[in-house]
């Protein structure tokens, strides 16, 4: 852990978030390794064991018990990843949707204990669409073959984003995430709507600079026009402060035609075939997404801003 608080030192960073704390056992190491030792610059999220509850009718009632438990443990929010309304099954082998009622347990544990809930529905379009030299994301896709959802049995991307709308509406006494931009950053016009509709959800912008640097006019007003309702994540762990400067670059500069991610060297797979754009927000805008919003969610990391 050292290593890594030295990389957030040398990148600015003040505090963050371990979005893959488990429970039992697995958050109480997660506590020891990063809470323990540095108690102001680590909130851990729990994860719950979606395999062993899905074996059973009350599957509801056993994450929501899970979840409370983690919360007595320290857990101060809940990821849910997008396996949950993709890939995951009922009981009855049907496909399980984030907006199934028999969850309603779960969102009403978060509620209670006010959990903020990171969740991540989808991927970029490309995903979705068929793999062939067309797809944008095609060497991508090659690559990572499991990152591709095409197929009989397999939900669109406006399916999903449909049942997030649906699941937000249904819980809005629980503050969401809506992790990538809602997983509609290619369309930041629908994600509009989306905070619009629902006062409890907030948008991070985590993974997805390839996608807002590319369209940086409307990017720009997007984010412009709604602070205090977007966070900065990175979706890299563990982070290296190069990634996070090449989303610094993004976010504050007016520089044209570079590369989105120093990724793209350490990882070959990654699509090659647009670079981006500085997006040049105000400062108050980056203040917001830095800080303001984070601290909305978890406003204990105040100590941790206040000794940087």
């Amino acid at each position: 852990m050292p290593a890594l608080v030295a990389e957030m030192d040398a990148a600015g960073v003040a505090a963050m978030v371990d979005l893959d704390g488990g429970s039992g056992a697995r958050l109480a190491e997660h506590l020891r390794r990063l809470r323990g030792p540095y108690p102001d610059r680590f909130a851990i999220f729990a994860t719950v064991d979606w395999d062993g509850a899905l074996a059973h009718a009350d599957f509801g009632e056993r994450l929501a018990r899970e979840l409370s438990d983690a919360a007595g443990d320290g857990a101060e929010g809940l990821k849910v990843w997008k396996d949950v309304g993709l890939t995951r099954r009922t009981p009855e082998g049907f496909r399980l949707s984030v907006a199934d009622p028999r969850l309603s347990p779960l969102w009403e544990v978060c509620a209670e204990r006010a959990l903020p809930v990171m969740i991540h529905v989808a991927d970029p379009i490309a995903f979705f669409q068929p793999l062939d030299p067309s797809n944008e994301r095609y060497e991508e896709l090659a690559s990572h073959p499991d990152w591709h959802f095409w197929g009989p049995g397999v939900p669109t991307h406006a399916e999903l984003i449909e049942e997030l709308e649906t699941f937000l509406a249904g819980h809005s006494g629980v503050r969401f995430i809506g992790a990538h931009v809602a997983s509609r950053s290619e369309n930041v016009g629908l994600v509009a709507t989306l905070l619009a509709r629902h006062p409890n959800l907030t948008v991070d912008i985590a993974a997805r600079t390839a996608e807002l640097g590319r369209h940086p006019y409307t990017a720009h007003d997007f984010l412009e026009q709604h602070i205090g309702r977007v966070a900065f994540g990175l979706d890299d762990w563990p982070a290296q402060r190069e990634d996070y400067r090449a989303a610094y670059r993004m976010l504050e500069t007016r520089d044209e035609y570079f590369d989105y991610s120093p990724a793209q060297d350490r990882y070959p797979g990654l699509q090659r075939r647009w670079k981006i754009y500085g997006l040049d927000l105000s400062d108050s805008a980056l203040r917001s997404i830095y800080q303001g919003t984070a601290l909305q969610i978890i406003p204990r990391f105040c100590t941790a801003l206040a000794g940087q």
